[in-house]
């Protein structure tokens, strides 16, 4: 492990001392477990699938005809 040094508002530090205090750890290991927290969040949002523009029909009016065009398909 290498040690580092991080500036943080007075009030992040002191919600920091509390939660370390609450759960009887140090301050040192909950900053751990928050920076890797934050780091599987952002990894696993870089993996996840995307289905926008999947059915792109490249007509321009379905969000204004919407129920039509869904009757109309669903007659026939």
């Amino acid at each position: 492990m290498k040690r580092t040094t991080i500036f943080a508002d007075e009030t992040l530090l002191n919600e920091i001392k509390e939660i370390s205090q609450e759960e009887n750890r140090s301050i040192a290991e909950v900053l751990r477990d928050a920076m890797q927290n934050y780091i599987k969040q952002k990894r696993c949002k870089k993996k996840r699938l995307s289905f926008i523009g999947i059915g792109k029909s490249s007509r321009k009016d379905i969000a204004e005809r919407h129920e039509e065009v869904l009757w109309q398909n669903n007659t026939k």
